[in-house]
């Protein structure tokens, strides 16, 4: 025991890296609410910061007499204290178990800390790593912020402690966990089958489904029956759910599921419980440009085209009729199973406004309305039942050409008219204005038919013609060639204005309402006349000889005795 104390201290203390950063260790000594003590058999103990050895819980990790490992930051700090650091020791030990983990290729716990460009930062063991995001799945996942924030293993694919650079894979652990399970569930896996699954991602045209080291894709259109616009209106990423394999391609590892295949499907029979002219409550699901979806059980959707929504107006929008979610009546107007489509209307479970016009009212009866708009073609009737009649320019006036006449009508003005047809079917309904007068044109050639010697007035007159004034808005036309069987090169200089003349008609356009006269082809006819009579004296004046004398005479003496 020849040794002193301070010899023994020497020789302790050339067991120790005494350079500053150096990883020691030590014994917890003493503890208090603000530091731990630490013998790391150095001159003199150290204290280090009670905070330094929470765990993420805030939770103290030591007890006295626990062995610890601490980095050494000074010796003598000038005070004659050693000064020493937990959290440097505990970087120091994470690098050394992150090397283990690459050197052994196994793996690490990790939580996903936030989101990089390319990828995420992950926390281990108070060093950072980043994850790319090719490596966070086997499959790319839209819904990516379910993972932050969750512990999970990762694998070390790239290490370099002087860069500080940390790159980890999840995929990889993934892939490793899922090859036993997944060879088995392959052998096993057959079509038909029903089983259970756990949604791991979602995309617009379905959601892929893990069940149990081999992903199926649940599409869109076979999870339910009923028209859906996302697969997140059925399922959520982290449900558990039971599917029906549908198909798997062995070779290619592909299995698609089925969720809505589970229940039974609703467009079966759908014809004998739903026969054409049935009406039914729906409820509206969509709204479109064309139309709206309505749905009239569960799984079964059908089509109001916007046509079939309004007896009245067929370029109504469809949200002036409807909104999601009203329960309507709608009819069944069609159905094809095949396409499995279903054609509806609404409007049919109304009053059809045509048809009941059309029941009221007939041929030839006198109504009134309110001009709703003019067009080029006539003037458009707002009539009971919000629907429209239509006078047609030719049915305005007798006399005036209909696009002078409609000019005496303002949109607005309430006018009578009578009806001239009703058609329900195509929604037509035809009335007059002019038909509420009799028609002096028709009136006087029912009087006057081609080939009667009348009079008329002349009216006006030009060179080619003259117009005359045949009665109360009925005109006639004589040509120069018609004035005189002479030749006549300028009607002016034959008649004028205001003269009477007698003339033949020679010919009538209904169509146009006018009459063609003359007056060479009345004196023709006068002279044909003259002729006519004159022969007929001839005659006669021949059939009196001296034989005719004496059979009178004696028809005369015979009669006397």
């Amino acid at each position: 025991m020849s040794e002193s104390f301070a010899e023994l201290f020497e020789q302790s203390l050339q067991t120790i890296d005494m350079q500053n950063g150096a990883i020691i260790t030590g014994v917890v000594v003493d503890i208090d609410n603000e530091w731990v003590t630490v013998h790391a058999g150095l001159k003199s103990e150290g204290v280090i910061p009670r905070n330094q050895f929470l765990n993420e819980k805030g939770e103290l990790e030591v007890a006295i007499g626990d062995t610890v490992q601490v980095s050494m930051d000074a010796v003598d700090d000038g005070f004659g204290e050693t000064r020493l650091s937990r959290e440097k020791a505990k970087r120091a030990e994470s690098w050394q178990i992150l090397e283990n983990v690459y050197d052994k290729s196994e793996t690490i716990s990790g939580v996903i800390s936030g989101r990089v460009k390319g990828g995420f930062t992950v926390e281990i063991r108070d060093i950072r790593a980043f994850l790319p995001g090719s490596l966070v799945d086997v499959r790319p996942l839209r819904d990516n912020e379910m993972l932050e924030g969750r512990e999970m293993e990762f694998k070390v694919i790239k290490l370099d402690q002087k860069r500080n650079n940390v790159v980890v894979s999840r995929r990889s652990v993934l892939e490793q966990e899922n090859s036993a399970e997944r060879e088995a569930l392959l052998e096993s896996l057959q079509e038909g089958q029903e089983i259970k699954g756990l949604v791991k991602n979602l995309t617009d045209y379905g959601a892929f489904v893990d069940l149990g080291g081999v992903d199926g894709l649940l599409h869109i259109t076979d999870m339910a029956w009923k028209r859906i616009k996302h697969p997140g209106e059925i399922v959520a990423v982290g449900d558990e759910i039971e599917v029906k394999v549908l198909k798997f391609d062995r070779e290619r590892n592909r299995v698609s599921l089925g969720l809505k295949q589970l229940g039974e499907d609703p467009w079966v029979a759908i014809t004998q419980r739903y026969p054409e002219g049935t009406k039914t409550m729906a409820r509206v699901t969509n709204l479109t440009d064309y139309g709206c979806f309505a749905e009239i059980e569960e799984g079964v959707e059908g089509l109001v085209h916007v046509s079939e929504m309004d007896w009245t107006n067929r370029n109504i929008h469809p949200s002036k009729v409807v909104q999601v979610g009203d329960e309507v009546q709608v009819m069944i107007l069609d159905i094809d199973e095949e396409r499995r489509r279903i054609s509806l209307g609404i409007k049919q479970c109304q009053g059809n406004p045509w048809e009941e016009f059309a029941a009221l009212h007939n041929k030839g009866d006198r109504i009134r309305g309110y001009i709703k708009s003019i067009t080029d073609f006539g003037i458009f009737i707002g009539l009971d039942g919000n629907i429209d009649g239509l006078v047609h320019l030719s049915d305005i006036s007798w006399n005036e050409p209909g696009e002078q006449a409609v000019r005496n009508f303002t949109k607005g003005d309430e006018i009578e008219t009578t009806i001239l047809s009703i058609d329900a079917e195509r929604e037509r309904i035809s009335l007059g204005l002019k038909q509420m007068e009799e028609d002096p044109f028709n009136n006087y050639v029912a009087v006057n038919e081609r080939g009667a010697i009348v009079k008329g007035v002349v009216k006006s007159v030009d060179a080619k013609q003259a117009t005359l004034e045949m009665a109360d808005e009925v005109e006639a036309f004589l040509k120069a060639s018609e004035i005189s069987m002479d030749r006549v090169e300028d009607a002016r200089n034959a008649i004028n204005v205001g003269d009477e003349l007698e003339v033949k008609i020679i010919s009538v356009d209904r169509k146009n309402r006018v009459l063609g006269v003359s007056i060479k082809a009345k004196d023709l006819a006068d002279e044909e006349q003259a002729v006519k009579e004159h022969n007929a004296k001839s005659t006669e004046a021949s059939a009196t000889t001296i034989g005719d004398l004496i059979k009178q005479q004696m028809e005369g003496s015979s009669e006397g005795s």
